[in-house]
């Protein structure tokens, strides 16, 4: 790994020698220049890690040539040296980007410390943005990958309300995405560059799921011996999703309506009320108007998270996304197992399309991963996918059920091709208009639905 690069300007040679020996003795690579002009020069050839400016030099004070390097290196940390009746100075110069300090004379231990902070301040910065770059890139709408109408429709009315903080209300089947959609509503809202926090509300216990959400005070329990955040609190300013909130308790359910009406909450044991600002948006796979009818979800939190409902279709009413989603994962998988993956035999996409994906999106997700980590080829082929015995007994239909689903999705794909008109409809099927009617009843479909 190659040493740390630093830019020393100073227009005291003796000093400026004494600190380019010191720092090479510490093993950093030292360039050390007494004019402006040359610290200019150094920096257009080379990219320095850290630069240290005498705030008095000889043609030009400190901080202008401070933020004449910024200009090209806007991210490098630089330390001003001053000397004892120049502190005004330094602060004004901390106040227009210099990362610190020091007085002269200095203790060369700490002029050290400064150095090792600011390089690892400035490591730290980069590796955030980096991985907010990549968290970005992975969960930008434009890269969810569909070309069915529906979720197109779908992207495209949370795009809109993501720039709102309007409680979103995400309902699918398990492994339809809702957890990526909630992650792609935060980083396309004002809050981006707060936290996005998350919770599975099936995944913990009915005792823990509260103190988890909104923490507690010391002494509040048997070992309960310091303060704890909940995720309300981590989540101040940002996102909270709560997922499968249908398993939510009744209990846990009064103090979640009390933080969306009057954003405040009492932690566990307190009797001081925390204020917070959170977007929230929810999800289940559930459906929570039987869970309200049934007395196991309160009807005043279902009217008060029901504001933007947006529903994901299952992966079995959206089979032209599979290819799509398969060369996706093809990609994804194969650049992380550091595999030449190039495609998928055409018997084993067959076996893909006809099947009905219990488990979705997530399920074909982790079969494409089984694939690649286990061929030897470039092409992923038929025995590598949907093994007989991971198909469920169940999905093996009779043949008027056959015949049903592919009647009933034929329906539905021509009332999304003629946009709930049924005249058009049954003219592209060659059928009339009343017996299309019938077709429509038999199945419960609702024309209005698809305008």
């Amino acid at each position: 790994m190659p040493s740390p690069k630093i830019l020393v300007v100073d227009d005291d040679k003796n000093l400026l020698e004494l600190l380019k020996m010191r720092l090479e003795s510490e093993n950093y690579e030292a360039v050390a220049v007494w004019r402006e002009e040359d610290a200019v020069k150094e920096m257009k050839n080379q990219v320095f890690d850290l630069s240290i400016i005498d705030l008095q030099l000889l043609n030009i004070d400190g901080i202008s040539l401070m933020e004449k390097l910024h200009l090209m290196n806007p991210e490098m940390p630089v330390i001003i040296l001053t000397a004892y009746g120049s502190i005004e100075s330094a602060v004004e110069a901390m106040k227009r980007g210099a990362y610190n300090y020091l007085t002269k004379p200095f203790d060369p231990r700490e002029l050290l410390f400064q150095i090792e902070s600011a390089i690892e301040k400035r490591k730290l910065t980069y590796e955030i943005k980096r991985l907010k770059g990549l968290l970005e890139e992975r969960y930008d709408f434009r890269n969810i990958v569909s070309k069915n109408k529906k979720i197109q429709n779908i992207l495209g009315q949370v795009s809109h309300v993501a720039k709102t903080d309007s409680t979103i209300f995400i309902y699918g089947e398990s492994g339809t995405g809702k957890e990526l959609i909630a992650k792609a509503i935060h980083l396309a809202s004002r809050r981006k560059d707060k936290p996005f926090v998350g919770i599975n509300c099936a995944a913990i216990p009915e005792t823990l799921l509260e103190n988890e959400l909104f923490g507690h005070e010391k002494g509040a329990f048997t070992g309960a011996v310091r303060d704890s955040k909940g995720l309300f609190t981590q989540a101040h300013e940002g996102t909270i999703f709560l997922d499968e909130i249908s398993d939510m308790p009744l209990s846990v359910q009064a103090k979640l309506l009390r933080v969306l009406q009057e954003k405040q909450f009492y932690p566990i044991g307190s009797e001081k009320p925390v204020e917070v600002d959170v977007r929230v948006i929810v999800a289940t796979n559930k459906d929570l108007e039987t869970e309200m009818k049934e007395g196991r979800f309160r009807e005043d939190l279902f009217y008060r998270i029901h504001v933007i409902p947006i529903h994901l279709p299952p992966l079995r009413e959206r089979k032209e996304d599979i290819p799509l989603l398969v060369e996706h994962f093809l990609k994804m998988f194969g650049h992380e197992m550091k595999k030449e993956v190039k495609g998928i035999a055409p018997t084993a996409m067959q076996k893909l399309m006809l099947y009905d994906w219990p488990g979705n999106v997530r399920e074909l997700k982790n079969i494409i991963e089984y694939a690649v980590a286990m061929t030897r080829q470039e092409v992923i082929s038929e025995d590598l996918v949907l093994h007989s015995e991971s198909i469920p007994q169940e999905s093996l239909m009779s043949l008027k059920e056959a015949r049903d689903t592919f009647e009933k999705g034929y329906v539905i794909r021509l009332l999304e091709l003629s946009r709930g008109n049924v005249s058009k409809a049954a003219t592209l099927a060659g059928k009339y208009r009343a017996d299309f009617y019938n077709l429509l009843k038999k199945y419960n479909i609702k024309p209005e639905n698809f305008k």
